[in-house]
């Protein structure tokens, strides 16, 4: 179980690493169904201009028009970075069974850091949940893109 996690979170950071070449905020996310990746994305806010290109959410999509459903039940996510309040509404609405994420973000963290969104108990769907996966590699990529747009200004 613990080798299928760094493979998937592996797969998700390889995403990461492509927002990084292109001066995004490194984040990646796959989705994963039956054993086999149905979504995978990395953040793309600053060339689309839109606040909702975040990773999770375009994975999300992904895997949405890949099984021909808005329910990712039987699926798994696994997101370099804590998700944010957007991306975890997006996460328990799709129905997604398990989120893996690699580091947290005390900044915008909605599942552990600044808010606990999917232990709500009034929400209609619960999802399980696990960080610290591959979380200094996730952690080192940011802190890289950070003090790389420090040195630009």
């Amino acid at each position: 179980m613990q080798k299928d996690l760094k493979k998937w979170m592996g797969n998700a950071l390889l995403e990461a690493e492509k927002s990084f070449l292109i001066n995004e905020v490194p984040i990646g996310a796959v989705v994963v169904h039956n054993n086999q990746v149905i979504g995978r994305a990395h953040n793309l806010i600053e060339i689309s201009q839109n606040p909702t290109f975040h990773a999770e959410m375009l994975a999300i999509q992904e895997a949405c028009n890949n099984l021909h459903s808005w329910r990712l039940n039987d699926c798994d996510m696994y997101v370099t970075i804590e998700p944010c309040l957007m991306c975890a509404g997006a996460i328990c609405s799709s129905r997604i069974n398990h989120l893996y994420y690699g580091a947290p973000n005390r900044k915008f963290g909605a599942i552990e850091s600044l808010y606990h969104v999917l232990d709500n108990q009034q929400l209609n769907h619960h999802v399980s949940v696990k960080g610290g996966i591959l979380d200094d590699q996730a952690s080192n990529l940011m802190k890289a893109f950070f003090k790389r747009a420090r040195r630009r200004k």
